[in-house]
């Protein structure tokens, strides 16, 4: 295994939704903070532009022809990388002001799931203290339908399936636990919720699986990235310099490059001169093949 690298250096406040495109050889990652952004990083022309969002926007999927699925604060919407366009498809929770989206990936199937939680970043940038578990987990099929799988939910993070599509991986950061499911996908249900693994540094935030089926988790406040195998026994643990490492997903000409968003979100001045990378994204060359990351289908 090699060592973790810086890759960009972007001094993101909260990086999120880091997404490979194996179609167009471009690295997709976001700022969720208001001024919330969007990376891009082109492999095909070495090409790095960011883009202004008009609300946080939090996870995302591609589509086709130069089109972008982003979840953002309010729900659902198109981003047309072409036209510099940011249209609202639908609205998620209007019962619920007080919540956002969080983080959701697209299944083989094209459906986009996403959770919801608590709203805890002002629009100012300063935190807000998480007082109920008010997020639920939703799939979108590519006609926009919404069915709400869980709720009660806190904190919404990690959505990952196994190479055979028969597990979905997921967990509410603030239960320390990640969860899997089997995956009913005919009938598109999640059942016989079991806990998968728990680790004793931080707390997990995203997540991807390699071609192995093994689960690689990013641990908020752990500095680190580690590897789960089927069973949820730990693999490895790949160390990073900084506390708060939130997501993560293969890319590279052979999926075998690791990216890695971090965090710099509710640091101290102190805390940012001992971990000044944090924020930025890191990248490290591995000896395991990653999974493509999905299309939303519509």
């Amino acid at each position: 295994m090699n060592k973790v690298e810086i890759f960009q250096e972007c001094h993101n406040i909260l990086g999120e939704g880091v997404t490979w495109s194996e179609s167009t050889n471009t690295l997709f990652w976001l700022d969720i903070p208001m001024p919330s952004r969007l990376h891009i990083c082109s492999f095909n022309n070495h090409q790095y532009i960011t883009y202004d969002m008009p609300e946080m926007i939090t996870a995302m999927a591609e589509r086709s022809d130069n089109n972008l699925l982003i979840a953002s604060h309010y729900g659902l919407n198109n981003f047309n990388l072409i036209e510099n366009k940011f249209e609202q498809i639908l609205k998620l929770e209007t019962d619920k002001p007080q919540n956002r989206c969080n983080d959701g990936a697209a299944d083989f199937l094209g459906n986009f799931w996403i959770g919801t939680m608590q709203n805890n970043i002002a629009p100012d940038g300063s935190a807000i203290d998480i007082t109920q578990n008010s997020g639920s987990l939703y799939c979108i099929d590519k006609d926009f339908k919404i069915k709400n799988h869980e709720s009660n939910i806190g904190i919404s993070n990690t959505f990952a399936w196994s190479p055979d599509n028969n597990k979905f991986y997921f967990c509410d950061t603030l239960t320390g636990l990640i969860n899997s499911y089997d995956y009913d996908f005919i009938n598109k249900k999640i059942l016989n919720k079991k806990q998968f693994a728990k680790f004793d540094r931080g707390y997990p935030d995203g997540s991807t699986v390699d071609s192995e089926g093994f689960l690689w988790n990013c641990r908020w406040g752990g500095s680190c990235v580690v590897r789960f195998d089927p069973n949820g026994n730990v693999d490895r643990v790949i160390d990073l310099p900084v506390p708060n490492v939130t997501s993560c997903t293969f890319g590279g000409n052979d999926l075998k490059t690791l990216f890695i968003t971090t965090a710099r979100y509710g640091m101290s001045n102190e805390e940012l001169q001992k971990a000044p990378h944090s924020g930025n994204l890191f990248a490290i060359q591995t000896d395991i093949q990653g999974k493509p990351d999905f299309k939303f289908a519509n």
